[in-house]
C-alpha cells in the first residue's frame, strides 16, 4: 500500500493529493491511506501541508523528498551507531561484545556520515 501511495503521488501532475484523492484513486480504505502516508511522512518521502481553504491535509512530494529521505535514514543509522558505541563502552572495550559493538558502531558511523556528505554534495542534481 505504501508503494502504491508513493507511486501515485510521484505520477501526479502537481505532486500532491489529499487523503480523499488517494482513497478514491487507489480504491482503498482511508485507514490504509493514512498508514501509508504516515510512513512516507516519517521517512521523508512526503510532506504534509495544510490546505487553508478546504481545512484538510494535502500530501506533497517534491524534488527535495529524495534528499530528505536519504538524510533522515542516515541520521537514524548514525543514532544506531552511537548507541552501539555506548554499548561497547558499557560492555568493556576488551570484551567480545564490546569489540563487536565498537566495530559495528564505527562502521555504521562512517557509512552514515558518508551518506550525509554525499547527499549534500549531490543535492544540486535535484534542483
Amino acid at each position: 500500500m505504501t508503494a502504491r501511495v508513493h507511486v501515485d503521488l510521484l505520477l501526479s501532475e502537481e505532486g500532491r493529493r489529499t487523503a480523499a484523492d488517494l482513497t478514491r484513486r487507489l480504491k482503498v480504505s482511508p485507514a490504509s491511506v493514512s498508514l501509508a502516508v504516515n510512513y512516507l511522512v516519517q521517512h521523508g518521502y512526503v510532506r504534509r501541508e495544510r490546505d487553508p481553504r478546504r481545512r484538510r491535509d494535502v500530501y506533497v512530494i517534491d524534488d527535495e523528498a529524495w534528499y530528505r529521505s536519504v538524510v533522515l535514514s542516515a541520521r537514524q543509522t548514525l543514532e544506531t551507531a552511537r548507541s552501539a558505541m555506548t554499548m561497547a563502552e558499557a560492555s568493556g572495550p576488551d570484551s567480545p561484545v564490546g569489540r563487536r559493538m565498537a566495530k559495528a558502531g564505527a562502521f555504521l558511523e562512517r557509512v552514515s556520515l558518508d551518506m550525509m556528505e554525499s547527499a549534500d554534495r549531490s543535492r544540486g542534481l535535484l534542483a
